[in-house]
Parts: C-alpha cells; structure tokens; sequence
C-alpha cells in the first residue's frame, strides 16, 4: 500500500507524542522537515519543566533554528499531532515556517482553521498553507486514552486519600 509523505512523517510525529505520554506530558509531538529530511523533533514538556511555553511546537522551532542557524525556517513544515495553539500559531508565523500538518483538531485552542486561522491571516506578513486531519483518528485516540487514564489515575488517588 501506498503511503503518503504525510503521513510517513505524522507517524515519526505520533511517536515522538508517545515519548511525551511515557513521562506524563500530554502526548503531542512536532516534527519539522526541510528538504524531505527531519531536520528536529519535540514533544511537550509543560507538565515536566513547569514551563507554559514548553509546547512541542516551540521546541522543535527552536531545535531547527539551531539546526540551521538561523530563525527563518522557510522551505520547512511543521508536522504536529495536535493542532496548533495561538501562542504555536504566532511562533509558526514569526518563524517563516511554510506548511504546517496536523492530525487531531482542537476544539477549545486550534488557530490553524478550527477556532480561527492565524496561519492565513493576510494581515501577518507571513502566511503558512495548512493540511488538517493526517492520520487524525491516532493522534485523537492518543490524546483521548491520555485524558481518560489521568482521570481515572485522580479518581483513584482521590479515593485513596479519603479512605
């Protein structure tokens, strides 16, 4: 069967989120390409580092920008599982980055089309073309198996310490 160059990398995306979930972060994994290679990765560390910024997003843009020395990411795309928050959104565009792919939507935070558009916002002096749903029921159940885990994980404790 033929596979999709999307998609080979949402999965490379897909485990590095599983990276995330092995320590307790929630499970969502950025990779950036440029030239076809894999140039970084990163999954979030919010949880672990106590840090807001601590998006896998932002660390991956700041693993590219080392990787080649420079903040301006054009020819690059940004695969992530999730779809980017506002905050993600914002450094996508400073960062010149020129397509993003996602997998899941974000109902309550997602600026790549869901909530709003900011990668398409002709007011920006940069714009990013945007694939939506790649491989999106993985990331969804990934993200969903998470949240139910950790709710059963706090009732458990929860009844632990009343008794």
């Amino acid at each position: 069967m033929y596979q999709s160059t999307d998609e080979t990398f949402m999965k490379k995306a897909i485990q590095v989120a599983e990276q995330a979930a092995a320590i307790g972060e929630v499970p969502i994994g950025a990779v950036i390409v440029k030239d076809g290679e894999i140039i970084a990765f990163a999954y979030n560390l919010r949880e672990t580092e106590q840090r807001s910024v601590a998006h896998a997003e932002l660390l991956a843009i700041d693993e590219a920008c080392k990787a080649l020395g420079t903040w301006r990411l054009s020819g690059c795309t940004l695969y992530v599982t999730l779809e980017p928050c506002p905050m993600c959104s914002g450094a996508i565009v400073l960062s010149r980055i020129d397509r993003v792919v996602y997998g899941a939507s974000d109902p309550k935070g997602g600026c790549a089309g869901t909530l709003m558009n900011l990668l398409d916002e002709p007011r920006f002096n940069h714009q990013a073309v945007v694939t939506s749903s790649v491989l999106e029921e993985e990331c969804s159940l990934m993200l969903k198996q998470f949240f139910q885990d950790l709710r059963k994980r706090k009732k458990l404790e929860k009844a632990e310490n009343d008794s």
